[in-house]
């Protein structure tokens, strides 16, 4: 605990305090985003899914994979996630990410 120099205890910050229709307006967008982010997860976990099965890897292969072709890319990992599993699906990849997805995989089949 500080203390001023006077001897007296400095004064603690006063937080608003929310309405509740501010509050239920808080909990409904908390609610949306994690909503988003176990969607986000499983299509991550889809893909990883997917890597394993055509690259022959463990999961942390999959996922150091996935993440090294998103870094490369410069494109987000989820939406790499969702093209990697639409690929598998259509058989069709764009070139940017296949040429990089085969790049990564030839460095775990050459490990």
């Amino acid at each position: 605990m500080s203390v001023h120099t006077n001897g007296s205890k400095p004064a603690t910050p006063r937080i608003p305090k929310e309405s509740k229709a501010e509050r239920a307006a808080r909990l409904r967008e908390e609610n949306a985003q994690l909503q988003q982010a176990v969607r986000s997860h499983a299509v991550v976990d889809q893909a990883i899914g997917v890597l394993l099965a055509v690259g022959e890897l463990t999961p942390d292969q999959g996922w150091d994979v996935l993440r090294a072709v998103s870094q490369n890319t410069n494109i987000k990992l989820r939406h790499v996630a969702q093209l990697l599993i639409d690929g598998a699906r259509t058989r069709q990849l764009c070139p940017r990410i296949r040429t990089e997805l085969d790049k990564q995989l030839a460095h775990y089949s050459n490990a």
